[in-house]
Protein backbone atom coordinates (compact mmCIF):
# COMPACT_ATOMS: atom_id res chain seq x y z
CA UNK A 1 0.00 0.00 0.00
CA UNK A 2 1.14 3.84 -1.17
CA UNK A 3 0.86 6.10 1.76
CA UNK A 4 0.39 9.61 1.47
CA UNK A 5 1.58 11.86 4.20
CA UNK A 6 0.18 15.52 3.77
CA UNK A 7 3.17 17.81 5.13
CA UNK A 8 1.18 20.72 7.16
CA UNK A 9 4.26 22.98 6.12
CA UNK A 10 2.29 23.91 3.24
CA UNK A 11 -0.72 24.46 5.01
CA UNK A 12 -2.37 27.97 5.50
CA UNK A 13 -1.69 27.96 9.48
CA UNK A 14 -4.14 30.66 9.42
CA UNK A 15 -7.36 27.20 9.24
CA UNK A 16 -5.26 24.16 10.00
CA UNK A 17 -8.42 22.17 11.60
CA UNK A 18 -9.84 23.05 8.27
CA UNK A 19 -7.56 21.96 5.79
CA UNK A 20 -6.86 18.19 7.81
CA UNK A 21 -10.32 17.68 7.40
CA UNK A 22 -10.30 18.28 3.90
CA UNK A 23 -7.20 16.19 3.23
CA UNK A 24 -8.91 13.33 5.75
CA UNK A 25 -12.17 13.44 3.19
CA UNK A 26 -9.98 12.98 0.28
CA UNK A 27 -7.98 9.79 1.76
CA UNK A 28 -4.89 10.88 3.17
CA UNK A 29 -3.50 8.04 5.40
CA UNK A 30 -0.90 10.15 7.11
CA UNK A 31 -0.22 13.84 8.76
CA UNK A 32 3.66 14.66 8.32
CA UNK A 33 4.30 17.49 10.82
CA UNK A 34 7.86 18.84 10.88
CA UNK A 35 9.19 19.84 13.75
CA UNK A 36 12.20 22.48 13.93
CA UNK A 37 14.19 23.61 16.32
CA UNK A 38 16.57 26.27 14.59
CA UNK A 39 19.31 24.69 15.70
CA UNK A 40 19.26 21.56 13.72
CA UNK A 41 17.90 23.40 10.74
CA UNK A 42 17.66 26.91 10.26
CA UNK A 43 13.91 27.38 10.79
CA UNK A 44 11.79 27.34 13.46
CA UNK A 45 8.05 25.77 13.04
CA UNK A 46 5.95 24.11 16.18
CA UNK A 47 5.88 21.33 18.70
CA UNK A 48 3.76 19.92 20.91
CA UNK A 49 1.10 22.62 21.93
CA UNK A 50 0.61 22.67 18.20
CA UNK A 51 0.41 18.76 17.73
CA UNK A 52 -2.27 18.51 20.76
CA UNK A 53 -4.27 20.99 19.95
CA UNK A 54 -4.54 19.36 15.98
CA UNK A 55 -4.69 15.56 17.45
CA UNK A 56 -8.64 16.25 17.85
CA UNK A 57 -9.54 17.24 14.40
CA UNK A 58 -8.01 13.98 12.70
CA UNK A 59 -8.31 10.56 13.44
CA UNK A 60 -5.35 9.75 10.87
CA UNK A 61 -1.61 8.73 11.65
CA UNK A 62 0.53 11.67 13.07
CA UNK A 63 3.61 11.50 11.61
CA UNK A 64 6.30 13.56 13.64
CA UNK A 65 9.36 14.30 11.97
CA UNK A 66 12.16 15.33 14.46
CA UNK A 67 14.14 17.96 12.66
CA UNK A 68 15.93 18.68 16.48
CA UNK A 69 19.34 18.03 18.04
CA UNK A 70 18.74 15.88 20.64
CA UNK A 71 15.62 14.52 20.23
CA UNK A 72 15.21 11.74 22.77
CA UNK A 73 14.68 14.55 25.05
CA UNK A 74 11.18 15.04 23.25
CA UNK A 75 9.95 11.35 23.20
CA UNK A 76 7.77 11.02 26.44
CA UNK A 77 6.31 14.98 25.48
CA UNK A 78 5.51 13.68 21.73
CA UNK A 79 3.81 10.48 22.77
CA UNK A 80 1.70 12.90 25.19
CA UNK A 81 1.08 15.46 22.86
CA UNK A 82 -0.17 12.46 20.10
CA UNK A 83 2.25 11.49 17.58
CA UNK A 84 2.11 7.92 16.56
CA UNK A 85 5.53 7.92 14.24
CA UNK A 86 8.44 9.55 15.53
CA UNK A 87 11.48 10.05 12.96
CA UNK A 88 14.46 11.41 14.02
CA UNK A 89 17.33 12.12 12.14
CA UNK A 90 20.55 9.59 11.72
CA UNK A 91 22.69 13.20 11.52
CA UNK A 92 21.01 14.29 15.33
CA UNK A 93 21.88 11.41 17.33
CA UNK A 94 24.66 10.29 19.09
CA UNK A 95 23.36 7.03 20.44
CA UNK A 96 20.59 6.28 17.63
CA UNK A 97 20.16 3.08 18.69
CA UNK A 98 19.11 3.96 22.45
CA UNK A 99 17.13 6.55 20.67
CA UNK A 100 15.05 3.98 18.19
CA UNK A 101 14.41 1.87 21.27
CA UNK A 102 13.43 4.64 23.31
CA UNK A 103 11.15 5.74 21.20
CA UNK A 104 9.26 2.01 20.86
CA UNK A 105 9.44 1.50 24.20
CA UNK A 106 7.45 4.95 24.19
CA UNK A 107 4.59 3.30 22.42
CA UNK A 108 5.13 4.73 18.92
CA UNK A 109 6.94 3.34 15.59
CA UNK A 110 10.06 4.56 15.49
CA UNK A 111 11.69 6.32 12.23
CA UNK A 112 15.04 7.69 11.00
CA UNK A 113 15.80 10.36 8.87
CA UNK A 114 18.89 10.92 6.50
CA UNK A 115 20.10 14.25 5.35
CA UNK A 116 20.88 13.95 1.56
CA UNK A 117 24.37 14.03 1.83
CA UNK A 118 24.11 10.72 4.38
CA UNK A 119 25.08 7.36 2.80
CA UNK A 120 22.26 5.05 3.14
CA UNK A 121 25.03 2.56 4.59
CA UNK A 122 24.80 4.37 7.88
CA UNK A 123 21.64 2.74 8.34
CA UNK A 124 22.91 -1.19 7.81
CA UNK A 125 23.35 -1.96 11.74
CA UNK A 126 19.64 -0.11 12.65
CA UNK A 127 17.52 -0.76 9.62
CA UNK A 128 15.78 -3.91 11.02
CA UNK A 129 15.11 -2.00 14.26
CA UNK A 130 12.90 0.44 12.96
CA UNK A 131 9.50 1.13 11.64
CA UNK A 132 10.30 3.60 8.63
CA UNK A 133 13.37 5.23 6.78
CA UNK A 134 12.70 8.49 5.11
CA UNK A 135 14.87 9.81 2.54
CA UNK A 136 15.21 13.84 2.61
CA UNK A 137 14.85 14.67 -0.81
CA UNK A 138 15.68 18.52 -0.03
CA UNK A 139 18.04 19.77 2.59
CA UNK A 140 15.45 20.13 5.51
CA UNK A 141 14.35 23.41 7.20
CA UNK A 142 12.59 24.86 4.45
CA UNK A 143 9.40 24.45 2.16
CA UNK A 144 8.99 24.68 -1.29
CA UNK A 145 12.36 23.39 -2.47
CA UNK A 146 12.84 21.44 -5.62
CA UNK A 147 13.57 17.61 -5.32
CA UNK A 148 17.25 17.06 -5.42
CA UNK A 149 18.08 14.49 -8.38
CA UNK A 150 20.10 12.13 -6.38
CA UNK A 151 17.82 11.13 -3.84
CA UNK A 152 16.51 8.34 -6.57
CA UNK A 153 19.48 6.96 -6.17
CA UNK A 154 19.67 6.65 -3.03
CA UNK A 155 15.86 5.00 -2.80
CA UNK A 156 16.61 2.67 -4.69
CA UNK A 157 19.63 2.13 -2.67
CA UNK A 158 17.19 2.03 0.63
CA UNK A 159 14.79 -0.38 -1.10
CA UNK A 160 17.40 -2.90 -2.68
CA UNK A 161 18.30 -3.35 1.27
CA UNK A 162 15.20 -3.65 2.64
CA UNK A 163 13.99 -6.40 0.14
CA UNK A 164 16.85 -7.94 0.74
CA UNK A 165 17.02 -8.38 4.34
CA UNK A 166 13.19 -9.08 3.89
CA UNK A 167 12.23 -6.27 6.46
CA UNK A 168 8.92 -4.50 7.22
CA UNK A 169 10.02 -0.97 7.04
CA UNK A 170 8.45 1.84 4.79
CA UNK A 171 10.26 3.57 2.51
CA UNK A 172 8.96 7.69 2.98
CA UNK A 173 10.80 10.35 0.76
CA UNK A 174 10.42 14.37 1.95
CA UNK A 175 11.05 17.41 0.01
CA UNK A 176 10.00 18.55 -3.67
CA UNK A 177 7.84 15.98 -4.58
CA UNK A 178 5.29 16.66 -7.11
CA UNK A 179 2.46 15.38 -9.29
CA UNK A 180 5.16 16.12 -11.91
CA UNK A 181 8.43 13.88 -10.44
CA UNK A 182 5.99 11.28 -8.49
CA UNK A 183 6.38 8.61 -11.04
CA UNK A 184 9.93 8.25 -11.10
CA UNK A 185 10.07 8.86 -6.88
CA UNK A 186 7.51 5.42 -6.55
CA UNK A 187 9.28 3.41 -9.57
CA UNK A 188 12.80 4.29 -6.87
CA UNK A 189 10.72 2.16 -4.39
CA UNK A 190 9.20 4.74 -2.49
CA UNK A 191 6.05 3.61 -0.77
CA UNK A 192 5.66 6.66 1.82
CA UNK A 193 5.25 10.06 0.18
CA UNK A 194 5.38 13.58 1.98
CA UNK A 195 4.30 16.14 0.40
CA UNK A 196 3.23 19.85 1.46
CA UNK A 197 2.85 22.64 -1.00
CA UNK A 198 1.57 20.01 -3.53
CA UNK A 199 -1.09 19.17 -1.84
CA UNK A 200 -1.76 22.40 -0.11
CA UNK A 201 -1.24 24.36 -2.44
CA UNK A 202 -4.62 25.41 -4.25
CA UNK A 203 -7.83 22.73 -3.48
CA UNK A 204 -5.87 20.16 -0.73
CA UNK A 205 -8.54 18.00 -1.65
CA UNK A 206 -8.37 17.75 -4.95
CA UNK A 207 -4.75 17.19 -4.75
CA UNK A 208 -4.55 15.01 -2.24
CA UNK A 209 -7.22 12.80 -5.00
CA UNK A 210 -4.62 13.31 -7.66
CA UNK A 211 -2.17 11.63 -5.49
CA UNK A 212 -4.14 8.84 -4.44
CA UNK A 213 -5.35 8.20 -8.32
CA UNK A 214 -1.59 7.92 -9.23
CA UNK A 215 -0.96 5.97 -6.45
CA UNK A 216 -3.79 3.34 -7.53
CA UNK A 217 -2.08 2.54 -10.83
CA UNK A 218 0.71 1.24 -8.81
CA UNK A 219 -0.66 -0.67 -6.61
CA UNK A 220 -3.72 -2.31 -9.37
Amino acid sequence: MIILAPSILGADFRKLGEELEAIDRAGAQYVHLDVMDGAFVPSISFGMPVIEALRPCSGRVFDVHMMVEEPGRYVDAMKKAGADILCVHQEACIHLDRTIHQIREAGMKPAVALNPATPVETLTHILPEVDMVLVMSVNPGFGGQKFIPYALDKIRALRHMIDERKLDVRLEVDGGVTLDNIDAVLSAGADTIVAGSAVFRGDPAANTSAFLEVFSRYES
